[in-house]
């Protein structure tokens, strides 16, 4: 059985004013090997291939989500100036690999 993508939806990230445009379904095949990979790990796990991808995409929006949060969080600690500055941080990893490291910059 062969694994078949449809994306429906935005063929970009928007127009210039900031809505959506609806594009028509579109058929995009995946690349042979990524096809292959999830037809090995659903034969090994005894698992359907939707299931699998359905997996995937889960932990790859919850990743996306996590790193997105962690983007807004530094923007905040930059816009209250709440930084540590390039040459102590570079300072501390040089010192990692003597026999005396320094401290964690804070």
């Amino acid at each position: 059985m062969a694994l078949h993508f449809v994306f429906r939806g935005s063929a970009g990230h928007g127009s210039h004013d900031g809505h959506h445009r609806q594009d028509q379904s579109r058929y995009c095949p995946p690349p042979c090997e990524l096809a292959e990979r999830v037809d090995d790990i659903a034969n090994r796990l005894d698992r359907s291939k939707n299931c699998i991808v359905k997996q995937a995409l889960v932990a790859w929006l919850d990743q996306e989500e996590e790193r997105n949060r962690l983007t807004r969080e530094a923007l905040t600690d930059v816009d209250a100036g709440s930084v540590i500055d390039h040459q102590a941080v570079q300072a501390w990893a040089d010192s990692l690999s003597t026999d005396i490291p320094l401290s964690v910059p804070r």
